[in-house]
C-alpha cells in the first residue's frame, strides 16, 4: 500500500499560507544568489518591503489623512508574507502547518483564515498606535501568535471540561514570551512583540466567537462554573 502523503491531511488554506511565505523567501534567496533577476534581483526584498511592508506611517496616513487606498490597506495583511530572515520563515511556516492543522480540525479552514487575517490587522493597528519608529513590521509571527491564541482557547476549553487547571493552557504562550525575553536581552529586542502579543490576544478572543457554539456556548460554560 502506498503511504499517504502528510500534506493530504492538511487543509488547502494552510498549505497555501505556508507555501506563500516559503515561496516568496525562496525567490528572494535565488535573487540574492544571482540565479534569477539579474543585478536588480538583489534589491527585490527591499522593493517588496517598500511595496507590501507596514509601518506606523501607514496607519498615520489612513487615520490622519483619511487615505483609504488599496495600496495602504493591503499592507495590514501583506506584511506577514515578507520576512526579514530565513530562520523566521522556517519557524513561521512550521508553526502555521502545525497549528493550522490543529485549529482547522476544530474551527474549520475558513475560520482559520479569518483568524489569520484579523490578527494580522489587529497586530498592525496596535503596532502603529504604540510604535513611533518607521522601522517596518514584517513577518508572519503576528498571525502565528493569533493561531497560538486560537489553539490556547481550545486547550482552555478542554481543560475546563476535564475539571483541570485552565491556566495550564497558557504554557505555550508563556514559554514563547520567555524565549523572546531571553533573546531580547542577549541580542537586543525590538517593538514587534507588541503586534505579536496583540495577535495572541485577538486570536484568543476571536475564538470565543468562532468556536463551535460561539459566544452563547462560552457564556453557558461560565454560568455552569459560577
Amino acid at each position: 500500500m502506498k503511504p499517504e502523503s502528510p500534506f493530504n491531511t492538511l487543509p488547502a488554506v494552510i498549505i497555501a499560507l505556508a507555501l506563500a511565505i516559503v515561496g516568496i523567501e525562496v525567490v528572494f534567496q535565488l535573487a540574492n544568489a544571482g540565479i534569477i533577476g539579474g543585478p536588480r534581483g538583489v534589491g527585490w526584498r527591499i522593493a517588496a518591503i517598500e511595496e507590501f511592508g507596514y509601518s506606523s506611517a501607514v496607519l498615520d496616513r489612513v487615520l490622519v489623512r483619511n487615505e483609504y487606498t488599496f495600496d495602504l490597506l493591503k499592507r495590514f495583511v501583506t506584511y506577514t508574507f515578507i520576512n526579514g530572515q530565513i530562520i523566521q520563515v522556517a519557524f513561521c511556516a512550521a508553526l502555521i502547518l502545525a497549528l493550522g492543522k490543529f485549529t482547522a480540525e476544530y474551527y474549520g479552514s475558513i475560520k482559520v483564515l479569518i483568524i489569520y487575517v484579523f490578527t494580522s490587522v489587529a497586530g498592525a493597528v496596535v503596532f502603529g498606535l504604540f510604535v513611533e519608529s518607521r522601522y517596518p513590521l514584517l513577518g508572519a509571527f503576528t498571525p502565528v501568535y493569533g493561531l497560538i491564541g486560537a489553539y490556547t482557547y481550545v486547550l482552555w476549553l478542554r481543560l475546563g471540561n476535564a475539571g483541570e487547571n485552565q491556566i495550564m493552557a497558557f504554557r505555550l504562550i508563556g514559554f514563547l514570551l520567555a524565549i523572546q525575553l531571553v533573546f531580547g536581552l542577549i541580542f537586543g529586542g525590538n517593538s514587534q512583540w507588541i503586534s505579536e502579543l496583540t495577535g495572541f490576544v485577538t486570536g484568543f478572543l476571536l475564538s470565543t466567537l468562532l468556536a463551535p457554539g460561539g459566544w452563547s456556548s462560552l457564556v453557558e460554560r461560565l454560568r455552569e462554573r459560577s
